[in-house]
C-alpha cells in the first residue's frame, strides 16, 4: 500500500509539472510596449551597427599599442643548421704542382638572442602622434555611429506615432461612415429618406475602409522598421507609448541661428582629426631625410664539425658582439620629395574639403530652422481648423437629423475635419524630424 502511494505521488508530480512546462511553452511573449527612451537605450545597446563601431576602437587601441611597442627593445631567438651536401673544393698550387682541397664542416650550427633597440628615430616618434590620433578618430567615429542611430530611432519612433494617429483618425471616420449609414438605413425603413441616401451613405463607408487597411499596414511597417533598428527579434510583437499631442510643448522652442554653432559636429570633428593625421603624414615623410641611429646586439653559439665531432662540447664556441648603426639618407631617386608634395595635396585637398562641408551643413541649419518655423505656423493654423471643421461637422450631422441638410454636406464636412486633423498631426511630426536633423548637425544628443 505505501508503494502504490508512493507511485501514485510520483506519477502525480510528474503531470503536473509536464503541464506547468507546457503552460509555459504555450503562453506567448508578452507585447514590449516602449518609450523613446526606452528605445533608444536598447538601440545604442543591440543594433550591430553600434557594436562594430565599438570594436573598431578596440582595434585602434591595439594598433596604437603596436606601435609604441617599436620603441622597446625587440628580442629574437635565432637557430640555423646546414648540411653540406658536397664540399666546396679548393685548388691551390705548391712548388709547381697543383693540389686540391676540400674545406668546410659536414653540419653547422648558428644560434642564440639577438636584441635591437631604436635610438634616434624621428619617422618614428612622429608615427606615434598619428597613431594616437587614429584612436580618437575612431572613437569620434563610433560617437557619430550612436548619433546617426539616435537620429534614426526617434525619426522611427515619431514615424509610428503619425501612423497610429492616422489609423485613429480613419478608422474614427470609418466609425463615422458606418453609424451614418445605420441611421439612414433606419429613416429609410419609415420613409423618411430615399434609396439614394442610402446608396450613397452606404458608398461613403466603402470609401473609408481602404484608407483605413493603408494606415493599418503602415503602423505595421513602421513598427517592423523600429524592430529592425533596434536589434530585436522582429517576430516580437512591439508598441510605443505616447501620441504626438504630447509634444505640442516642444514646439514653442524657439532656435535663432546666432545661438547655433558647428563645435560638436562629429562630421567636422572627424575632418579635423584626419587633417592633423595629413599634418603628421606631411613631417614623416620630411623627416624621411633625417638620419637614424639603433642599438644592436646578439648573443651566439656556433659549431661546425663533422658527424662524429658535432655532438662534442668542445665543438660549440660562444660569440657575441654590440654596436650602433647610423643610417643617413642621400639618395632615393627623388622618393622623398615626391611623398612630401603627395602629402601635402591630399591635405590641401582635405582642407578645401572641410570648407565645402562646414557650408553645406550651415545651409542645413537654415533649412531645419525654415522648416521648424513653417511647422510652427502650419500647426497653429491646423488647429485652429480642426475645431472648427469638427464643429462643422456635428453641425452637418444634426442639421440631416432634422432634416435641413444632405449627405453631401455630411460627406464634405467629413472630409475638412480630416484634412484638418492630418495637416495638424503632420505638421508636429515635420517640426519633430527637421528638430532631430538639427540636433544631430549641432551633435547635442546625449547617450
Amino acid at each position: 500500500m505505501r508503494r502504490f502511494l508512493l507511485m501514485l505521488g510520483f506519477v502525480t508530480a510528474s503531470l503536473m509539472a509536464t503541464a506547468q512546462q507546457q503552460s509555459a511553452v504555450a503562453q506567448p511573449e508578452q507585447k514590449l510596449v516602449l518609450t523613446l527612451e526606452q528605445a533608444l537605450e536598447i538601440a545604442l545597446s543591440e543594433n550591430p551597427t553600434i557594436k562594430v563601431a565599438d570594436q573598431q576602437v578596440e582595434i585602434k587601441q591595439y594598433a596604437k599599442k603596436g606601435t609604441y611597442a617599436s620603441l622597446y627593445p625587440q628580442i629574437d631567438a635565432t637557430a640555423t643548421y646546414q648540411r653540406v651536401i658536397k664540399k666546396q673544393t679548393m685548388s691551390m698550387d705548391f712548388g709547381g704542382q697543383t693540389q686540391t682541397i676540400k674545406v668546410g664542416s659536414d653540419n653547422s650550427f648558428n644560434g642564440g638572442l639577438s636584441l635591437g633597440i631604436p635610438l634616434v628615430n624621428a619617422q618614428l616618434w612622429q608615427s606615434l602622434k598619428v597613431s594616437a590620433l587614429d584612436v580618437e578618430l575612431a572613437v569620434e567615429q563610433a560617437r557619430s555611429s550612436r548619433i546617426d542611430m539616435v537620429e534614426q530611432v526617434t525619426k522611427a519612433y515619431y514615424g509610428i506615432l503619425l501612423a497610429k494617429q492616422s489609423y485613429d483618425m480613419f478608422q474614427r471616420v470609418y466609425d463615422n461612415a458606418v453609424e451614418n449609414h445605420k441611421i439612414v438605413e433606419k429613416r429609410f425603413d419609415v420613409g423618411q429618406v430615399s434609396e439614394y441616401d442610402v446608396i450613397r451613405s452606404n458608398v461613403s463607408v466603402q470609401n473609408a475602409l481602404p484608407n483605413v487597411i493603408e494606415a493599418e499596414y503602415t503602423v505595421t511597417l513602421a513598427l517592423w522598421q523600429l524592430k529592425a533598428l533596434l536589434g530585436i527579434d522582429l517576430e516580437r510583437e512591439i508598441d510605443v507609448i505616447g501620441s504626438l499631442m504630447d509634444y505640442v510643448s516642444v514646439l514653442d522652442q524657439g532656435y535663432t541661428l546666432s545661438q547655433l554653432n558647428l563645435d560638436n559636429n562629429t562630421t567636422l570633428k572627424q575632418l579635423d582629426m584626419q587633417e592633423q593625421m595629413l599634418e603628421h603624414a606631411v613631417k614623416i615623410t620630411k623627416l624621411a631625410n633625417v638620419p637614424s641611429l639603433s642599438l644592436s646586439a646578439a648573443y651566439l653559439y656556433t659549431a661546425l664539425g663533422n658527424d662524429g665531432k658535432f655532438f662534442k662540447k668542445e665543438a660549440w664556441n660562444p660569440y657575441s658582439y654590440a654596436g650602433l648603426q647610423l643610417n643617413i639618407p642621400i639618395f632615393a631617386g627623388c622618393k622623398r620629395r615626391n611623398a612630401t608634395r603627395e602629402a601635402n595635396l591630399n591635405l590641401a585637398n582635405l582642407q578645401l574639403q572641410r570648407e565645402n562641408v562646414e557650408r553645406q551643413l550651415r545651409v542645413g541649419i537654415v533649412q531645419y530652422l525654415n522648416n521648424m518655423q513653417a511647422s510652427v505656423k502650419k500647426y497653429h493654423a491646423s488647429a485652429a481648423t480642426v475645431n472648427q471643421a469638427q464643429r462643422g461637422y456635428d453641425i452637418s450631422v444634426k442639421r440631416y437629423d432634422v432634416g435641413r441638410g444632405t449627405l453631401v454636406d455630411i460627406d464634405n464636412s467629413q472630409v475638412a475635419l480630416t484634412q484638418a486633423e492630418m495637416s495638424r498631426n503632420q505638421s508636429i511630426y515635420n517640426f519633430l524630424t527637421a528638430k532631430v536633423s538639427l540636433d544631430k548637425v549641432l551633435g547635442n544628443f546625449e547617450f
